[in-house]
């Protein structure tokens, strides 16, 4: 007797440990899902605020003047960065990317027919068609600005791609939800089949449904904790080799990004378990004992 009440916990600790274990990677995929379309948001202002507008000044423009329309220029609400850039030092970039050696760059510095100029980094609820073409009047409207210059058709491109790839992990989000939702409530419901006949018996005693049920929930909602806990720390490891291959990966990703997948990852393990539990309880409640045996 106590053999097989042995063997039955065996299998009883089985279930729960495949259970928990196939949970884990089912809040994996829903986390991963999570921190995309969360840092999907962050990656989208990164490569907008890095966006730039190269205003040029005109040759005539003082020292004084030039710092006057600077301090202008940075408290505007639509610039997140403002660079100064002088005619020496566009001179030499531009050098620089056609290649030029240096014998070549001094044969070419009696003319220099680059002009000062800023480089105007927009933060990124500016950074559309529309509202650029509002700023480069504005600029313009400015004497001592003589042109404007951005890529307009990367911005435009850009845009278009980042509300492509949003719908796209939208789409992707609500069918891994109900897919994970789906894989999670069969291995719960297994894990309750094993004990179908315990719950009848219980029934037929005169155990109140909430009674019978209790037990099943807490089991769940303690695997879907458990479970949940191990994948932030899967998911946690995978972000901090990200972080190792390259730590600029830090100025997409903050901590709000990892604190809200993090909740949401336990949110899900606890919901979805319970949810799948009471389920699973109530149908094997309202079945007779003809029908448990069918089954």
């Amino acid at each position: 007797m106590g053999k097989k009440k042995k063997n039955a916990g065996g299998r009883h600790g089985l279930q729960v440990v495949t259970l928990c274990i196939s949970t884990t990677m089912v809040l994996v995929l829903l986390g991963m899902v999570v921190f995309t379309i969360l840092t999907a948001h962050s990656l989208s202002t990164y490569f907008k605020e890095n966006l730039t507008l190269s205003v040029w000044l005109r040759d005539n423009v003082t020292q004084q003047e030039r710092t006057a329309t600077f301090n202008q220029l940075r408290k505007c609400p639509y610039v997140h960065q403002i660079t100064y850039i002088s005619k020496e030092q566009a001179q030499k970039e531009n050098y620089a990317e056609m290649g030029m050696s240096e014998s070549e760059e001094e044969a070419f510095l009696d003319g220099n027919p680059y002009p000062e100029s800023f480089e105007i980094r927009l933060k990124a609820d500016y950074a559309n068609s529309d509202s650029v073409l509002l700023i480069k009047e504005q600029l313009l409207a400015n004497p001592k600005v003589s042109e404007v210059f951005y890529q307009e058709n990367l911005m435009d491109q850009m845009n278009a791609n980042l509300c492509k790839i949003s719908l796209v992990l939208l789409v992707l989000a609500v069918l891994l939800t109900v897919v994970s939702f789906s894989l999670i409530s069969n291995s719960v419901r297994l894990s309750i089949y094993a004990r179908r006949f315990i719950i009848h018996t219980m029934k037929l005693v005169g155990a109140s449904w909430s009674f019978i049920r209790w037990p099943f929930l807490k089991r769940a909602v303690g695997v879907g904790i458990v479970a949940a806990l191990l994948a932030n720390i899967l998911l946690g490891a995978g972000i901090y080799a990200l972080y190792i291959v390259d730590a600029r990966i830090m100025d997409i990703i903050t901590w709000v990004e990892l604190t809200i997948t993090g909740v949401s990852v336990l949110l899900f393990g606890i919901i979805i378990t319970a949810l799948c539990a009471y389920l699973a309880v109530n149908k094997f409640l309202r079945m007779s004992a003809g029908e448990l045996y069918k089954i």
